[in-house]
């Protein structure tokens, strides 16, 4: 596997509340949290599938939430 440095321009605002989702204080943390749940997240597929799942995660709640 290859490494490379990666660069991106955020708001502070924005890098703030990513540092504070991530429970980190470290950018470099921050971000690699935030890119590695990315690229995990069964949501991030943007397909029908996707929605799909989502809509079955809902239901399932309302279901849950009922009983």
């Amino acid at each position: 596997m290859k490494i490379v440095h990666a660069q991106t321009v955020l708001a502070e605002e924005q890098l703030q509340e990513l540092k504070k989702k991530c429970n980190s204080s470290s950018t470099k943390e921050a971000l690699t949290i935030a890119v590695e749940h990315y690229l995990e997240c069964e949501y991030t597929d943007m397909n029908e599938d996707m929605w799909a799942k989502k809509m079955e995660k809902i239901v399932q709640k309302k279901k849950e939430r009922k009983n």
